[in-house]
């Protein structure tokens, strides 16, 4: 028997998020979005899915190894979830190859783009492909060692693409596409007779076709195959010894962990297929069918050959005011809460204060969390000049980040040879806030200045993620966050914080009092509502208290860009809970959380969604929005993006992900109308 998607009170995480990434697919269906966005919104689809099953899966069946009695404890039946996962992947996966073959590739083909097969090879693209194959491809791949017999055991790597052919009953050849080469070639063109005709392939046509050249007298077939595998890094004890140092020389185990996914060409045969999964040691649970080609991530740098733009128009990010109506930061800050919403805005404030804040002989420490930064980076260069310049500079930086270890512990050694004093992760617990910490000396007087924020210091991403930072000077909250950072540094155990919310400290309990507060205030006959903004909703306790609220009168609107486990529009336990997810061109992000409280609203953002993990088992931090300008500005972009009839999808009972109906409605395209809102801001 199947998982259902959903029981009466809770969608299973998983396969909720499985509807998320179908509203992905949503986005590669929409022709509103230009040719090419849609093929970048391919790429991400595929991208999201490696990932799931690098991360999700894997843990799904480290919970089948448990003990029974703890597996009813944590009341999951991990195999019907693997299968159910298996049963909607396929269906995604039958969905995106329509796609491609019935609305991709024909709409590039209008434009003049033709992605061929090496069956379609003309006799000039023939000549072109062998060239291509012997000059660059040919020294890649070793030929020799890419046949095996059906009895050998064979290693591929995690995420790489390969194709394989069945040689004999005894043999077959396993090729992997070079990672190093760009996964598509254009052809050169023929001005005689390809006016404005462009022919691309993939890289793997090019080498099957030399492939088919070798093989001439046999009578086979190439399939692609990929593996996902294991993307946890189980370190043993994170109590005891040096966790950094375990993290390192665990992240190697990461490219040779359990497969989680092995995808094959659907066309492949049934015999051809047992080879396989003994040659790779997997069983049938492993294998998802698929197209003739995988990895479509590598879509991200499918070429435009032709001189036309099938993209976005450009949004620019807004200049913020605080930087041209002020000689500093500091002084922006002094003058009043400062309020940034990227991509909209420029992140360039941020990277401002720090660059000042390096070079302010003023400026005496400096603190910050870092969770996913960017490669290079004119913040990182700033926090680095800045210890080089004697400030007390003391920096956390996550490394338990998924898949950005790496690079956060290249910064690491970076800052630590300038002079910062760095701190890694905590054992049990990841450090997933947003926060920086100043101290200005003035005279005798220290002046405190923080910024919270919904994402990450990252340059890269603020141009693609909506998220919200908030710079202050405010006492209270400068001294809450200090006092949190002195629990980072060891030096206190709790802080007693009495504006921020913090977790596992505060947060949870702190949102359950809002909460219940409009439960009282609908219980006494007055109006009252909870508008919650945010990437997941997946914790049973909080779902179970906005159940509760909704049966007793508050008005509940949620937005859930992704995994939504609560189950809305329910009699008796959700009827006045309405969800719904925007899907665009930048990635929803920042959280927001707001509470009637009896006709003055209390509003609140940060870096914490209200998944288990982040209420529990992170350090998360929250901070209420008390300037009214900076309230009335969030206040307003909330109201735009649920009155979005363009690209918001009704998260319902059943996660059909219908698109909102217009109706008798204005088209309101919600990221649109925010831009254009940020552009009037003084």
């Amino acid at each position: 028997m199947a998982l259902p998607l959903y029981n009466s009170k809770y969608y299973h995480r998983d396969l909720s998020w499985l509807r998320f990434n179908h509203r992905v697919l949503q986005e590669v269906a929409d022709k509103r979005n230009p040719l090419y966005e849609r093929i970048k919104f391919m790429a991400i689809f595929s991208s999201n899915l490696d990932e799931f099953f690098r991360v999700r899966v894997s843990d799904i069946r480290q919970i089948k190894d448990l003990d029974k009695s703890l597996r009813r404890k944590l009341v999951t039946k991990p195999n019907r979830v693997l299968a159910e996962i298996k049963v909607q992947v396929d269906i995604l996966q039958q969905e995106f190859g329509k796609l491609i073959q019935n609305e991709i590739i024909p709409d590039l083909k209008k434009e003049g783009i033709h992605l061929i097969k090496h069956s379609d090879f003309s006799a000039a693209q023939k000549k072109a492909a062998e060239a291509y194959f012997e000059s660059t491809l040919k020294s890649k791949i070793d030929l020799e060692k890419t046949i095996f017999s059906t009895k050998d055991s064979v290693f591929v790597e995690n995420e790489s693409s390969y194709i394989t052919a069945l040689l004999s009953k005894d043999s077959f050849q396993i090729v992997q596409i070079p990672k190093d080469e760009p996964r598509f070639f254009v052809f050169p063109g023929d001005s005689s007779t390809d006016k404005g005709q462009h022919y691309i392939t993939f890289i793997d046509d090019i080498i099957k076709y030399n492939l088919y050249k070798t093989h001439s007298e046999l009578d086979i077939s190439f399939y692609a195959v990929k593996i996902s595998r294991d993307a946890e890094l189980y370190i043993e004890d994170e109590f005891s010894g040096n966790l950094m140092e375990k993290i390192k020389e665990s992240l190697p185990k990461r490219e040779t962990g359990q497969a989680t996914r092995v995808l094959i060409d659907q066309r492949m045969p049934e015999n051809f297929q047992n080879v396989l999964k003994k040659a790779l040691d997997v069983t049938h649970v492993d294998i998802i069918l698929g197209g003739t080609y995988h990895n479509f991530k590598d879509f991200f740098g499918f070429p435009n050959p032709t001189e036309k733009d099938f993209s976005f128009k450009p949004l620019p990010p807004i200049d913020h005011p605080a930087t041209s109506k002020f000689k500093t930061m500091f002084e922006a800050i002094d003058t009043k809460d400062q309020l940034m919403h990227y991509p909209y805005q420029s992140f360039e404030p941020v990277i401002k204060l720090l660059e000042e804040a390096a070079e302010d002989p003023q400026v005496t420490t400096i603190k910050m969390t870092l969770y996913r930064v960017a490669e290079e980076s004119r913040l990182n260069n700033a926090i680095a000049k800045a210890a080089k310049n004697g400030k007390k500079v003391i920096i956390f930086i996550e490394v338990k980040a998924r898949f950005d270890e790496h690079n956060n512990l290249k910064w690491g050694e970076i800052f630590k040879e300038n002079g910062a004093q760095v701190l890694y992760s905590y054992p049990g617990i990841k450090v997933h806030s947003k926060i920086l910490y100043i101290e200005r000396q003035i005279g005798e007087e220290i002046n405190p200045y923080c910024y919270i924020g919904t994402g990450n210091f990252n340059e890269d991403t603020s141009t693609l993620y909506t998220d919200f930072g908030l710079m202050t000077n405010n006492k209270k909250i400068t001294e809450d966050l200090n006092k949190l950072f002195l629990v980072l540094e060891g030096i206190f155990i709790v802080p007693k914080a009495k504006k921020l919310l913090i977790s596992p400290f505060t947060m949870r309990n702190k949102f359950v009092s809002l909460v219940e507060k409009e439960i009282h205030l609908a219980q006494a006959g007055k109006e009252a509502h909870i508008i919650l903004k945010m990437n997941s909703l997946e914790d049973k306790k909080m779902i179970k208290l906005l159940y509760e609220a909704s049966n007793k009168g508050v008005k509940i609107d949620l937005l859930v860009r992704g995994m939504c486990s609560l189950v809305p529009g329910i009699k008796g336990q959700s009827k006045n809970i309405k969800v719904t997810s925007i899907l665009d061109r930048f990635l929803e992000h920042g959280r927001v959380y707001i509470f009637g409280n009896g006709g003055e609203e209390k509003m609140f953002i940060g870096s914490a969604d209200w998944m288990t993990r982040n209420l529990t088992h992170r350090i998360e931090v929250v901070t209420p929005i008390l300037d009214p300008d900076n309230f009335k500005i969030i206040r307003d972009v909330i109201d735009i993006q649920l009155a979005d009839t363009v690209k918001a999808r009704i998260i319902d009972a059943e996660q059909k992900n219908e698109y909102v109906k217009i109706g008798k409605k204005p088209e309101i395209r919600s990221q649109y109308e925010i831009y254009e809102y940020i552009k009037k801001l003084k």
